[in-house]
């Protein structure tokens, strides 16, 4: 079976009105891409960090009356959880795909892991130039890391050190007319490539876990 990326229908999803029309959609379209997608991506960071990764799906289960505005899959090295950990992502909004090294509100080690970074700026600021960075997963807003000085990043990350709901995520934003969100192949390709160049960074983060 060939290998499936997304189309223009899988970011109309989040156009769609009702949280049980757009919860159907997402079920039917795009987590079985994300399954077959993330079991490769899941197996290769296995392999590049010498440790099991699991893939989780986002279920939006505690989601009652609103419709999700985003939708994703996180690949971790706990089989029970990710929200707790540095991980992976990789998703959908409306006007962007994401794919990410996340470090979201939950993680309760977030203040060592940005003093570690702050000791270390260099990690970030020598990722590629068309790298964003975001301070809370459910914006679509970010900022290419291009654009911000060292003052500005060691900004963000003080924040991530001493604001208890702070987040950090940095990594890639794919508009949806770009080609390569159509050949699964090259998608994973460019995703796998895009967790490689995060490595280090994510490395950092699990030695203060």
């Amino acid at each position: 079976m060939s290998l499936k990326g997304f189309t223009k229908s899988d970011f109309d999803v989040f156009t769609l009105d009702g949280l049980e029309e757009r919860m159907k959609a997402i079920q039917t379209q795009i987590q079985p891409t994300f399954k077959q997608l993330g079991d490769i991506l899941s197996n290769d960071l296995s392999i590049l960090l010498g440790n099991e990764m699991y893939l989780h799906i986002a279920k939006h289960a505690r989601r009652k009356v609103n419709p999700p505005n985003d939708t994703w899959m996180a690949i971790c090295h706990d089989k029970r959880g990710y929200k707790k950990h540095p991980h992976f992502q990789l998703g959908l909004f409306d006007d962007h795909l994401f794919i990410w090294f996340a470090l979201i509100y939950e993680a309760p080690n977030k203040s060592l892991i940005a003093t570690s970074f702050l000791d270390d700026l260099e990690l970030l600021l020598n990722l590629p130039a068309d790298f964003v960075i975001s301070l809370d997963h459910m914006k679509k807003e970010a900022t290419t890391l291009s654009d911000k000085n060292a003052d500005e990043l060691k900004a963000d990350l003080i924040r991530l050190r001493d604001v208890k709901k702070a987040e950090f995520l940095v990594g890639r934003h794919i508009t949806p007319d770009n080609p390569l969100l159509k050949d699964g192949q090259a998608l994973v390709d460019f995703t796998k490539e895009t967790y490689e160049q995060l490595l280090p960074i994510y490395r950092k983060a699990m030695q203060q876990t």
